[in-house]
Parts: structure tokens; C-alpha cells; sequence
């Protein structure tokens, strides 16, 4: 895959990931929906916002600007101390899909963005979810 076929850069590179970055934080932190993802969060988001841009430009074919600073993501270990279930997950995703349709123009694109997300939302879990009574 060369460069012009990253989604990196498909997306336009660092400063797309920024505001896409930026929009999802903004919707988390406004939407009632998020509510129970927002909670997991520190009051102050900037720390969370800059590790998940410098983590999605890696993931996205970018430069690798967060295991140059922190090392291997280990994902599934970081969010541990979390409790991530499918409510967790959705949320998450609602925020990041709605973010996508904002910044990313390209159907196609953001379609196979949103199938890797999920399933990478939907690995963070780490806890059973109730069961529907």
C-alpha cells in the first residue's frame, strides 16, 4: 500500500485525525448518550484526546507517534481498569460514527473505518453485560 492509499492520508492526514479526534471528544462530552463512556473519563479530556490522535494516526497507516512516545498500545490492557461493556462499546461508537460522518467525506472509507472500530470497540470489553430480563 503506498501513502496515497493509506487511510491516513485518505482521511488528509494529520490534521483530519485531529479534528476527527477533536469532534468525538467534543460529542462525548455533550451527548446524553455518552453518558456512561463520558463517566469513565477524566473531567479534563485533552490527555485522553492527544493519546487517541497520536494512537489513530499509527492505526490509520500515519506516522506511529504513539508507540514512539508510550510503546506498544497493549489496548486491551490499558482499558482494564475500565469497566467496558456493550453499552461501553455502543456509546463509544455513537460518538465515533457521528464524528466520522463529519470530518470524512469518503463513503466507502468511513464505512470500512466504522467495521474496524467496532470491532475494536467491541474487544475493549471486559466486562459481562447484564442479562435482558
Amino acid at each position: 500500500m503506498n501513502d496515497t492509499t493509506t487511510p491516513f492520508s485518505r482521511i488528509g492526514g494529520e490534521p483530519a485525525v485531529r479534528q476527527l479526534v477533536k469532534r468525538f471528544y467534543e460529542l462525548m462530552d455533550t451527548l446524553p448518550e455518552a453518558y456512561g463512556i463520558r463517566k469513565l473519563h477524566a473531567s479534563d479530556l485533552s490527555g485522553a484526546e492527544e493519546k487517541l490522535f497520536m494512537f489513530l494516526c499509527g492505526w490509520l497507516g500515519g506516522p506511529q507517534l504513539y508507540v514512539e512516545k508510550f510503546g506498544h498500545p497493549k489496548l486491551r490492557a490499558r482499558h482494564l481498569p475500565f469497566p467496558v461493556g456493550s453499552d461501553e462499546a455502543e456509546q463509544w461508537m455513537l460518538c465515533m460514527r457521528q464524528a466520522m460522518t463529519e470530518v470524512i467525506a469518503d463513503e466507502a472509507l468511513r464505512s470500512a473505518l466504522d467495521k474496524s472500530l467496532n470491532d475494536l470497540a467491541y474487544h475493549m470489553r471486559n466486562r459481562n453485560d447484564p442479562p435482558n430480563v
